[in-house]
């Protein structure tokens, strides 16, 4: 079983990496899955720039930086999507990673960890509604992490001591859900 927690942001000075990691290092501890972190900043992907719509592509794109995003995304059971709030919504940059692959995500698992001044929650709200149109299954567990509360003025994070137990539960739920899934792949 892998599991992919995808850095959300492609923003300079994003906060996300820190929060990734810190999630990459907790879920490191665990035995029940396999976890890597996904830059998305590391695929320098084009806004929505494939001749055929993703769901009619079947993993065939003409741009070179979207297959690798698509392979990369293929080979995983499930995933956690570190995902800030922007302007009380989702990233654009998830977005369109999100958008410009399609089959990829389908009878996979995915949470949310999120961030941002009131905790991204309404960035999850939405990726909620947005992630079932793929065959992307939500967990209902999820971490919100609050900007103001959990970032210091220099931007370090430290998260509230709670956060590693509402993470592990996160995982608790995501694993065997991606698990059995599995035949649907």
């Amino acid at each position: 079983m892998k599991i992919g927690i995808i850095i959300g942001s492609t923003r300079p000075g994003r906060k996300g990496e820190q929060v990734a990691q810190w999630a990459r290092e907790l879920a490191g501890q665990r035995s029940d899955a396999s976890y890597e972190l996904v830059d998305l900043a590391e695929f320098d992907l084009h806004l929505l720039n494939d001749p055929t719509i993703p769901a009619a592509a079947k993993g065939q794109y003409a741009d070179e930086a979207t297959r690798r995003w698509g392979a990369t995304i293929d080979a995983l059971d499930g995933f956690v999507f570190v995902t800030p709030e922007y302007n009380h919504g989702v990233p654009g940059a998830l977005k369109n990673a999100f958008d410009v692959i399609s089959p990829e995500w389908a009878n996979k698992a995915v949470g949310f960890v999120s961030y941002g001044a009131d905790g991204g929650v309404r960035a999850v709200e939405q990726w909620r509604g947005i992630v079932i149109n793929a065959h992307l299954y939500a967990v209902r567990g999820q971490v919100a992490i609050y900007l103001f509360e959990e970032f210091d003025g220099e931007g370090r994070f430290t998260p509230k001591e709670r956060r590693a137990g509402e993470f592990a539960s996160l995982l608790d739920q995501l694993v065997p859900l991606a698990g059995a899934l599995e035949p649907l792949r």
